[in-house]
């Protein structure tokens, strides 16, 4: 059994649709970086902000994560949010987390420089606030004057963690990768051969 004391985990959620390197260098970047025990990638269940029939199936998500995680031992993939029926609230997902790691683990919620600017929108914010930090990716040609002064409004109202990071600059995203599978192209160094292989078998994206 895991020992629960004084961990620091890192959480990366997202539909992961598919998952792909560019998810893969960031989270092994942030990792190494605030030198976390582990990254959970925790794929979506059916996030309030996307049309449901607009996200691959669940089950698939998860498989294509876990077969690109499984060869990184600093990786791990939850089923927490996918098996939850409803919609997927941040809270309920901590609330999970903290019951899994104990309340000494510290959680780090992993999220793009401009999701700072949305988190009073999350669903009983300052709960989250002080469930879990943030870790906020920056990437290049970010607007840094205004950013940091949101993040020290929000650490000073809230008592909000929010540390800052630059990651190394990966133009890949889901949508370039399933656009490209729909005009069957090929998204060979795109993706971990094992998803391509996945994908392939699944006939997913075509």
């Amino acid at each position: 059994m895991m020992d629960k004391t004084n961990k620091k985990i890192g959480i990366l959620g997202g539909t992961f649709d598919p998952v792909h390197h560019g998810h893969l260098i960031l989270a092994d970047d942030v990792r190494q970086k605030f030198s976390l025990d582990k990254v959970v990638f925790i794929p979506s269940g059916m996030p309030p902000h996307k049309a449901v029939s607009s996200v691959t199936e669940a089950e698939h998500r998860f498989n294509m994560v876990r077969i690109a995680v499984s060869t990184n031992t600093g990786f791990e993939v939850s089923r927490i949010e996918i098996d939850r029926s409803g919609y997927t609230y941040t809270i309920d997902t901590l609330t999970q987390l903290k019951r899994e790691y104990g309340d000494d683990t510290e959680l780090l919620f992993i999220i793009g420089a401009d999701v700072v600017n949305d988190l009073l929108t999350w669903k009983n914010y300052e709960m989250v606030f002080g469930m879990c930090g943030f870790i906020a990716v920056l990437r290049p040609g970010f607007d840094n004057e205004s950013f940091v002064k949101r993040i020290n409004w929000l650490e000073e109202t809230y008592k909000a963690k929010i540390y800052t990071t630059d990651t190394p600059l990966i133009e890949i995203s889901s949508t370039i990768i399933r656009e490209k599978l729909q005009r069957g192209q090929s998204i060979k160094y795109l993706v971990p051969e094992s998803v391509e292989a996945y994908v392939t078998e699944n006939g997913l994206y075509t």
